[in-house]
Formats: structure tokens, C-alpha cells, sequence
């Protein structure tokens, strides 16, 4: 699922909620700072054929860079700023949970009549999230960017036990509250056709 499509809006001051700007507006870093760009080019992932002919960036690459750069960006513009190499899994955390107000999807609480159920018959005032599915997208993509932008995956902080945790609990809470399930599917095995005796 789309973040971007899902919020017109994005960081534009930790300290101050209520100013944001548009994800899709924030520059394009640089090739020689964010590899990010040219390997969304050069990418095996983005189609290309290595017949030499310009290739576009695939989707996942496009919505990759600027979910990094947004991310970029929310680090820059934390009190105090933060570099990357300081991130730790916490900051992701924090950036999850600012990503809250800009969710579409209704997370009932405890306390709401509707808690559990799928249709819900009426509108009531039960915060909007972003769905697990979102999230976790979102933080797959992220972690590969750290990656490209020279991270060592054993300090990726994308990867850290506690966003494993945080979205673990997300996925859980979210599944009760919406009377939802996540659980993958199992393909049933097509029963044998045995052939009746003439």
C-alpha cells in the first residue's frame, strides 16, 4: 500500500504538527550523495532489458526514494537535528507515530461498541491510523534504502527488534479492533480427481 498516495501531507516540523508539505515536493537528493537515484535506474527491478535504452523507474523504486527522502527530511527537521548515523531504532518509532495523523484507516478502542467489527453500522470518534499493511511496507522499503545509501545492515535501524515488535503489536491490535484477519492464506491442495471405475 501507498503512503504517499495515502497522505497528501508529510514532516514538515517535529515540533510543529500543523505545517506540512507535500511528500511528493521534497527535492530529489543528489546521485553522489543517494545512490538511491541512480539505482533506481540502473536496478534490475525497474524492468530494464541492459539493451541500453533509457529505462523509467519501476514503481517500487520510485515510491522507495521518496519514502527516503521523506524519512531524510523528518531527520533534519527533528529537534535536535538528527544524522542518520545516530538513528536508532527508536527515531523510527517516532516517526511511525507521527505517521498516525495522516491515516485513513479507523482503529476502534477498547471502550468503542463498534470494537471488532468489520462494517461498523455508524461513524464514531475512534482515532484514523495507518493500517498495519502500510507500515510495514513502508519500513521494507526503507530498510532496502538504508541499504543503498551505504548503511551496514547489522545497524540498520529499520531492521531493529523494536520496529519488529512495534509492528508485530500493530498488526495484532489492528486485526482485533477491525475484526480483520492478516493471517496468509494457505493454498488449499486441489483434491484428486480419481477416475470411477466403467
Amino acid at each position: 500500500m501507498d503512503l504517499v498516495s495515502e497522505s497528501k501531507n508529510v514532516v514538515s516540523n517535529v515540533t510543529n504538527p500543523s505545517s506540512r508539505y507535500k511528500m511528493e515536493t521534497v527535492p530529489t537528493p543528489t546521485t553522489t550523495n543517494h545512490p538511491t537515484t541512480a539505482a533506481a535506474v540502473s536496478s534490475p527491478s525497474s524492468g530494464s532489458n541492459n539493451s541500453g535504452s533509457t529505462t523509467t523507474p519501476s514503481r517500487y523504486e520510485n515510491q522507495k526514494r521518496r519514502d527516503w527522502n521523506t524519512f531524510c527530511q523528518y531527520l533534519r527537521n527533528h529537534r535536535p537535528p538528527l544524522s542518520l548515523a545516530l538513528c536508532s531504532g527508536a527515531h523510527v518509532l517516532e516517526f511511525l507515530h507521527y505517521l498516525d495523523q495522516f491515516g485513513k484507516t479507523k482503529v476502534h478502542n477498547h471502550p468503542c461498541p463498534f470494537f471488532g467489527l468489520p462494517n461498523p453500522p455508524a461513524p464514531c470518534p475512534c482515532p484514523l491510523r495507518q493500517a498495519w499493511g502500510s507500515l510495514d511496507a513502508l519500513i521494507g522499503r526503507l530498510r532496502a534504502a538504508y541499504e543503498e545509501n551505504g548503511g551496514r545492515p547489522e545497524t540498520n535501524p529499520f531492521g531493529a527488534r523494536a520496529v519488529r515488535i512495534y509492528l508485530r503489536d500493530v498488526r495484532d491490535f489492528q486485526a482485533k479492533a477491525r475484526g480483520v484477519s492478516y493471517e496468509k492464506k494457505r493454498k488449499r491442495p486441489k483434491p484428486k480427481v480419481t477416475p470411477t471405475p466403467t
